[in-house]
């Protein structure tokens, strides 16, 4: 099953429309356009290709399991509105800084026609479902960083390469 059809069947798109106040065919629009851009980032972060420094996998799987691991999808599955620091934070440490995620809104805005401001309130959301998905695959469970770290690089290697072969 790909991402995107995981998240449609979640219940993540129907959530993030009715907490966005959009159509579910434009939430469904909107994360299918944002995705590559959020998986890529997590494959370059993972990889340490991204910002450098404290980076790489070990970053990645701090923020995620730091973040909650598989209780972000719940959040972003619950009735009151996703709590989206925890989705910043691992936007941050993907893309590193908060122009790029600016310009991934933009992007996508120019693509899809759906409003900026729309698409970046919906990136950390779909970041938070990301990840939360990874970390309920890998089985977090409460895992420290080095065996989710291990696990979760499995799973973005199987989402990456899925999102590469579409």
């Amino acid at each position: 099953m790909s991402l995107a059809q995981m998240l449609q069947q979640s219940g993540v798109i129907e959530s993030m429309a009715g907490e966005l106040g959009i159509d579910p065919q434009m939430a469904k629009a909107g994360a299918g356009a944002l995705l590559p851009a959020i998986v890529a980032g997590m494959g370059s972060s993972a990889s340490g290709a991204g910002g450098g420094g404290a980076g790489g996998l070990g970053g990645l799987a701090g923020a995620i399991l730091g973040g909650g691991g598989g209780g972000m999808l719940d959040a972003v599955l619950g009735q009151t509105p996703t709590p989206t620091q925890q989705g910043n934070d691992i936007l941050g440490t993907i893309f590193g800084s908060k122009d790029v995620s600016r310009g991934v809104a933009g992007e996508v805005a120019a693509i899809t026609g759906i409003d900026e401001g729309t698409l970046k309130k919906m990136l950390p959301i779909l970041a938070m479902a990301v990840a939360g998905y990874m970390a309920k695959k890998a089985g977090d469970g409460g895992a420290g960083s080095g065996a989710g770290g291990g696990a979760l690089g499995g799973i973005l290697g199987s989402i990456v390469t899925g999102m590469m072969t579409r």
